[in-house]
């Protein structure tokens, strides 16, 4: 049984995260979408808000599950018997930064990282860019998070 992990902090969740949870749903017998923090950023929403988020996001993905994350990527994919890390690729910066995560995770640990290259609606996405455009009012978010993420920022930033 193949079980793959999307780690990520998802704050909040974008159509770009949902397109590659998608796909890794077709590659894998069960995905992980790992709820992480990521300690360098100001979260906007709780983990727990988060993995509500995403859940409702996912419903009909029978083989996705959703999860906080606590400590390293290698250690909670020992606890839940995961091989495969799961990433998108916007651009060649994200092709450095993963590569470089990759080649630590792979030394910790016997897993393999498998980067999966963002469709190009969705090369210009973040999390970070999307919480902006929210504070600024937009009215057109669904572009970028889904339904359910719009409704979440509107009510969180305004």
């Amino acid at each position: 049984m193949s079980i793959a992990l999307f780690p990520g902090s998802f704050d909040p969740l974008t159509n770009g995260h949902l397109d590659i949870i998608r796909r890794a749903s077709k590659m894998f017998d069960t995905v992980f979408v790992g709820v992480g923090n990521n300690t360098s950023k100001q979260a906007l929403f709780t983990p727990e808000e988060k993995i509500a988020l995403i859940s409702v996001t996912v419903a009909d993905l029978d083989n996705v599950k959703v999860a906080v994350m606590h400590g390293l990527t290698v250690q909670f994919m020992a606890e839940i018997n995961a091989g495969f890390i799961v990433r998108g690729l916007r651009n060649s910066k994200d092709f450095e930064y993963e590569r470089d995560i990759a080649g630590v995770n792979s030394a910790l640990a016997d897993v393999e990282t498998i980067l999966l290259l963002s469709k190009p609606e969705n090369q210009n996405i973040s999390s970070s860019m999307v919480k902006e455009i929210g504070a600024m009012g937009a009215d057109n978010m669904a572009k970028f998070v889904p339904k359910v993420v719009v409704d979440a920022l509107k009510e969180r930033l305004n």
